[in-house]
């Protein structure tokens, strides 16, 4: 029988492997370390073994072309779930499917561009509080916007006084993910502060959000939000969304549609103000293109350096700089075995960083739109996942 060709095993702690390392700075010990040995590596963490993939064409492969061999992994099953529970994010199989073909009416261009609206309104609204020279915390600032967007989108209202609630909750459990609670379930049952947070967290989103539901269902609002799309929309049997159901979409939304855009906005923020050069074009180009007047959807063709701008911040700073996978059996990733049940990390950080795509100033701010002919087509995917 002919021997199986391993990934090469990162060099860690005796029992915890690079628990440290992660803990310590992630990101870059990934980036800086990982690269070393591969393109397909291995790395443990206390007993947990997983499979770091960076390479355009294995992305390709998990994400793509063998994605019926994968599945969401253990962390978007058994510790996302615990608060998105079994929304797109983190179902699988049949539901997810069905799941899919009752939201996406809701998403169509139509309603896209309704959308949109609301998020000039919004930003619009925001501007008006700033004044010149002030010093604000734009991560907030950027947290709040989103929020209040997707709010909107979904409801049909401002969250209002609702706002220091949900906001206050959705912060609790991002500081929760980041820190024990990620890596170890039980570390929620343990009496720490932290913890405690996170289970409240979870009670207060659910009251909010099923409070709003009942009540909409209730009474109807004729208003064609996302929630009243959720709430009308019929399977192909007639079937409906159940309220557990309507309760992990929504939360989806909340969570995964406000953070993740916040935070590309706050490194797009931080980018411009380190590269004025790069801030005074977008500013030329707005002008040119705007002259003074709110932007709509039929202007984005004409704003070709905002846009090169934003894929250069989220090249640089992906909102989600790794996706995880499980093989359901046996495969071959880059040339090395990969058993049935293994973690698989497809890490955009890395590939995004690497100079054999992006050219020798990879780690540069470019926003020039010329990055991706550098780069395998495959590369691309990892913006669409």
């Amino acid at each position: 029988m002919d021997k199986k060709l391993l990934a090469p095993l990162v060099k860690g702690v005796p029992l915890v492997g690079s628990f440290f390392d992660l803990r310590r700075d992630g990101l870059g010990f990934m980036a800086r370390d990982l690269p070393k040995y591969g393109d397909v590596v291995r790395i443990r963490v206390g007993p947990m073994e997983a499979y770091v993939v960076s390479h355009p064409e294995d992305v390709e492969y998990v994400l793509r072309g063998n994605h019926r061999n994968f599945i969401k992994n253990k962390g978007a099953r058994k510790v996302l779930s615990e608060v998105l529970g079994q929304g797109l994010v983190t179902s699988e199989g049949e539901l997810w499917r069905r799941q899919r073909r009752l939201t996406q009416p809701a998403f169509q261009l139509d309603q896209v561009q309704k959308y949109s609206v609301v998020m000039v309104d919004f930003t619009n609204s925001m501007l008006d509080g700033w004044r010149p020279g002030e010093t604000r915390n734009i991560h907030s600032d950027m947290m709040r916007l989103a929020l209040e967007i997707v709010a909107q989108t979904l409801f049909t209202a401002s969250v209002g006084d609702k706002a220091a609630r949900v906001g206050a909750a959705l912060d609790a459990l991002m500081k929760y993910w980041s820190g024990l609670g990620a890596m170890f379930r039980w570390w929620k049952y343990l009496p720490t502060p932290g913890a405690s947070r996170f289970r409240q967290a979870i009670r207060e989103l659910d009251s909010i959000i099923l409070d709003t539901v009942a009540q909409r269902s209730a009474s109807g609002s004729g208003s064609e939000d996302l929630l009243d799309r959720f709430l009308n929309a019929r399977d192909e049997d007639g079937s409906r969304m159940t309220d557990k159901q309507l309760r992990d979409e929504t939360v989806t939304l909340l969570l995964a549609g406000h953070e993740t855009t916040a935070v590309a906005l706050t490194f797009c923020f931080y980018l411009l103000a380190l590269h004025p050069e790069a801030d005074a074009r977008l500013a030329a180009e707005l002008d040119e293109v705007l002259a003074g007047r709110p932007p709509t959807v039929a202007d984005i063709p004409g704003l070709r350096f905002t846009e090169w701008v934003v894929k250069e911040t989220m090249r640089l700073y992906p909102p989600v700089p790794s996706v995880g996978r499980e093989a359901l059996a046996d495969c071959e990733i880059g040339g090395y075995h990969v058993p049935k049940g293994a973690q698989i990390a497809v890490v955009p950080w890395m590939t995004h960083r690497d100079k054999r795509w992006f050219g020798e100033d990879a780690a540069k701010f470019r926003p020039l739109g010329q990055r991706s002919r550098q780069a395998p087509a495959s590369v691309c995917l990892l913006s669409l996942r």
